[in-house]
């Protein structure tokens, strides 16, 4: 007997399909995209004593048609060569409507194995299977299963070795559509028979004959099948003139639900109890026309609210960690041994894959939340209540809880747009994505808005920032929906399965799988980005400054350094340890740390005076620090390509400061305020830094305050949102498209806000 077989899993969406694919494989899972495609692939690997078996995860679909790229998927898979079995998973708590793919499959005469899974649902709702009957009309064992569990699927490991030993000897399906339909496909079939394609030798012609009689797309798009269209167009007006009917695919779609209906006519029986459903009783509530909306509303805020408290403490333990490494290999690292290595792995590598390996967690804890979601049944809910919304803008329902957690970060938030089936609508939810303000943006925001407006009016700035990037993306999902993505509103079906209770495994499987995906697809291009940035903003080095800066932070040293009675002040009170007293004689001056724990206990008017003295020495040397690396970014190709766009700049309220910071927030966001702090060598580069703040009021005005906010919000997203745009969309042409795109809506918008604020005067005036 054959020991390695290869198994497609095939269903509905909702049918529990994946749970019984995470039960059967645990970790020996591989994700990915199917070649040329967006869509999700998945295969795990079990064994069943000495049988290994590959599990092939196919995109969950309604029927082996070619109206989403799921269903051209499927097609491609079920008709290829290389599966030995089909399982065919089926949600059996409604069984008339799933069973239409199987009507399907079975044409294929691929060995198959129905799963009547969520049985435990079925049970509930009074339905009791003939299974023997049932197996016998579509030619195929079957087993009843509860997916959640790996105890729910143990009917299926326990049968499938019996099943795979009897292949060959597979039932055929007793599929009538009646006669004088059977005839047209039996005409059909034996014109395809003469063409003796060879590709597709090991299928059934009457599969073809079928799927080209409702004129499938996936099936006319086949240039072998080209010389029978004839015969084909010939048989449907034949059929039209029998049967009166408009088009022939809505007809054979009856003719399939009919004969699943014969087939549980006497197969199938539920109890005459009408009691009322809890699923149906939480409906009323959360799809309700008045509550629907605020719960849904209340559901991801709550969803926001977890992801991100949950996540910050330990975003803040990885930031922590990578800063200790850092430090610990510039601690064994003498900075005279190959000293740019040194900088470029401690400052380049680590600092930028630690910058994308740090929103970990908010990855992992936003797909827990969305796999709660997805499996109690409640997401479906959720694209039901923002359906009709979100049309209105050419989006349906699902794109709404992406573009919600944008507001988090982008990157989490594009890889969310999987769980959107159409094509179109998940590729527009995606491009519009990065004008929802991340969290990202949110230092900039809080550098500028206070520099630039008085307290009054901070809050409605913020307010209208956020306002300003969920307008713009609705107006462009509806531009995008009208032109590149243009096409006839398509139809979803929109299940609304029962609530279910989720296992804890299945959430952390669904959580580890989205790790991974995000460490691989982000992390790699990140790294490389990084090096690139950090070569850019060191590179050429300057040798000559302007000013002997070495010597003038030596001198002021040596005028401000703190006395043996400064010191001997600071110790009165046993306000300092022995050690902190120590390292202020060896330094010479309090660190900044120092200053704040001394300013907490309360000093006394001598030790005041020795602390001012420690801050204005302090701020002295952090001036003549940042001046100096100021005048080494400018010389960098950094600073000089910032010159050199400077003039490009300029009709939009930017000097090459702002420009230079700006093609730095290229690798996150929050690069801008620490570009801008070094380059205006103004204490801390944070948008705690009020001297940066006062520095940046000085030289700007209101008006271009806020320019460079709607800029940083309209601009080119991250390195990381754009690698992940690349892979969701699996198209560079796509990347550079919404780089462009975007670059050229911030510019314009930009430039017309400045050009007419300058023309009205409107927020001219420096604020100090």
């Amino acid at each position: 007997m054959k020991k390695h077989f290869k198994i497609a899993l095939a269903g509905n969406p909702n049918c529990g399909k994946t749970s019984i694919f995470n039960a059967l494989t645990g970790a020996r899972q591989h994700v990915g995209n199917y070649p040329g495609v967006t869509v999700e692939s998945k295969s795990g690997w079990f064994s069943i004593g000495d049988i290994e078996i590959e599990l092939v995860d196919l995109p969950g679909i309604y029927s082996l048609s070619s109206s989403s790229p799921e269903e051209n998927v499927a097609f491609e898979v079920l008709t290829g060569k290389g599966i030995d079995l089909i399982l065919n998973v089926i949600d059996s708590s409604i069984p008339r409507r799933s069973m239409y793919l199987t009507t399907q499959i079975a044409e294929l005469h691929i060995p198959m194995m129905l799963v009547f899974n969520m049985s435990d649902d079925a049970r509930k709702r009074g339905i009791k299977f003939d299974i023997g009957k049932l197996e016998k009309y579509f030619g195929s064992p079957i087993v009843q299963t509860v997916g959640r569990s790996l105890e729910g699927v143990k009917p299926l490991l326990d049968r499938l070795p019996k099943v795979l030993e009897e292949l060959d000897n597979h039932g055929v399906p007793m599929l009538s559509y009646g006669s004088d339909i059977d005839d047209s496909i039996s005409e059909i079939a034996s014109r395809i028979d003469a063409l003796n394609v060879k590709r597709y030798a090991h299928i059934p012609s009457r599969f073809f004959a079928v799927k080209l009689l409702e004129s499938d797309s996936c099936t006319m798009k086949i240039p072998e099948f080209k010389p029978v269209w004839k015969d084909v167009v010939a048989q449907i007006k034949h059929l039209s003139d029998i049967h009166a009917i408009d088009e022939a695919h809505t007809f054979m779609a009856d003719r399939r639900y009919a004969m699943i209906s014969g087939a549980f006519r006497d197969s199938m029986s539920m109890t005459g109890e009408k009691r009322r459903q809890i699923s149906d009783k939480i409906d009323s509530v959360v799809t309700n026309k008045v509550f629907g909306l605020p719960f849904f509303l209340l559901v991801m805020y709550a969803t926001f609210w977890f992801t991100f408290t949950c996540a910050d403490p330990i975003m803040g333990w990885i930031e922590a960690g990578f800063g200790a490494l850092s430090e610990g290999i510039k601690s064994v690292w003498s900075a005279e041994s190959f000293p740019y290595l040194r900088d470029l792995i401690t400052d380049g590598v680590i600092g930028g894959v630690g910058g994308v390996i740090v929103f970990l967690p908010n990855i992992l804890f936003l797909f827990f939340a969305i796999a709660l979601l997805e499996e109690s049944g409640y997401m479906s809910r959720a694209a039901f209540v923002m359906d009709g919304i979100m049309r209105r803008f050419g989006l349906q329902g699902k794109s709404f809880v992406p573009l919600v957690l944008g507001f988090g970060c982008n990157v989490p938030a594009i890889m969310a747009t999987r769980c959107i089936e159409s094509e179109k609508d998940r590729k527009t939810t995606i491009m519009v994505l990065p004008l929802m303000s991340c969290g990202a943006r949110l230092p900039i925001y809080a550098l500028i808005i206070p520099a630039f407006f008085a307290v009054q009016y901070q809050a409605l700035m913020m307010w209208i920032m956020y306002l300003i990037g969920v307008v713009v993306a609705l107006l462009g999902a509806r531009l995008l929906k009208n032109t590149v993505f243009k096409g006839d509103g398509e139809v979803y079906l929109m299940e609304l399965p029962p609530y279910r209770m989720p296992t804890f495994r299945s959430l952390l499987l669904h959580m580890w799988d989205r790790a991974k995906m995000y460490l691989h697809k982000a992390g790699t291009i990140i790294l490389a980005t990084s090096i690139l940035l950090f070569i850019a903003n060191t590179y050429p080095e300057k040798k000559v400054f302007s000013k002997d800066y070495d010597s003038l932070i030596e001198t002021a040293y040596k005028a401000g350094s703190l006395s043996r009675d400064d010191v001997r002040i600071l110790s009165d009170g046993n306000l300092l340890s022995a050690d902190a007293i120590a390292e202020i004689e060896e330094q010479g001056t309090l660190s900044e740390d120092m200053i704040a724990s001394l300013e907490e206990k309360n000093p006394n008017l001598a030790q005041e005076a020795v602390l001012e003295k420690s801050m204005e020495l302090n701020s002295q040397i952090s001036k003549l620090e940042n001046e100096k690396n100021a005048e080494a970014m400018e010389y960098t190709i950094s600073g000089r390509i910032g010159k050199f766009m400077e003039p490009f700049f300029k009709p939009i309220g930017f000097d090459w400061r702002l420009a230079t910071a700006s093609i730095g927030a290229l690798a996150a966001k929050e690069v801008f305020v620490s570009q801008l702090g070094i380059l205006y060598a103004e204490g801390e580069a944070d948008e705690e830094s009020v001297p940066l703040r006062e520095q940046l009021a000085k030289n700007y005005t209101p008006l271009q305050g806020f320019c460079i906010m709607l800029f940083c919000l309209l601009s080119i997203p991250c390195f990381a949102t754009l690698a992940v745009i690349k892979r969701e969309m699996n198209s560079w042409k796509a990347m550079f498209a919404e780089v462009f795109a975007l670059l050229a809506l911030a510019y314009v918008s930009t430039f017309i806000v400045y050009q007419v604020g300058t023309f009205l005067h409107i927020g001219t005036k420096l604020v100090s």
